[in-house]
């Protein structure tokens, strides 16, 4: 059974690990985190601080687009594409790796607190209850100011999470009961 995680496109990118997982993952991404590829591949802002990393990641984005832009994978990304919160197909990168696109939609209810893509990234999250990760400690500081009821991994946590994560059971609260 594959895990899975709600993810922005760059960060596959950018963290080469999370593409060598020990068990079969499904990283699901909103649209707008791949339409994000582009703005950092043509922009001339930095995407690391490193030069030769920055070139690294450049590269790695670019075969990315290249993955999420073949033929298959355009017809499947489309077709999700038509209706808001649609899942695309399984799009394979290897017998480990699949991407799952959701044609995510933004609402007011978390704009104020979080830009759009992070507001995606935790709509899609709570909509499909699948966890996300990220490499953000401000989002993940913010989503826990807020309340807002998702399950978060910080990237350097990625093998706990596919190994053993926290199960929906641990993360119930007890009763006033339970209590000692």
């Amino acid at each position: 059974m594959r895990r899975r995680f709600v993810i922005e496109a760059v960060l596959v990118a950018t963290y080469g690990h999370l593409l060598v997982p020990s068990r079969p993952i499904d990283f699901v991404v909103p649209y707008s985190s791949i339409a994000e590829l582009y703005e950092m591949r043509d922009g001339v802002d930095p995407v690391m601080d490193d030069p030769d990393d920055d070139g690294h990641v450049k590269s790695k984005i670019n075969e990315l687009i290249a993955f999420f832009e073949d033929s298959l994978n355009r017809k499947k990304i489309e077709k999700a594409m038509q209706v808001p919160w649609r899942e695309s197909s399984p799009l394979l990168l290897n017998e480990t790796i699949q991407f799952t696109v959701v044609h995510a939609v933004d609402n007011a209810h978390y704009g104020e607190t979080f830009d759009p893509i992070e507001t995606e990234l935790l709509l899609t999250s709570l909509k499909l209850n699948v966890p996300l990760l990220s490499d953000q400690f401000e989002f993940q500081d913010k989503l826990i100011e807020a309340e807002v009821p998702v399950q978060i991994y910080d990237i350097e946590d990625f093998e706990f999470a596919v190994e053993e994560g926290i199960s929906s059971n641990d993360l119930e609260l007890p009763f006033d009961t339970d209590r000692y």
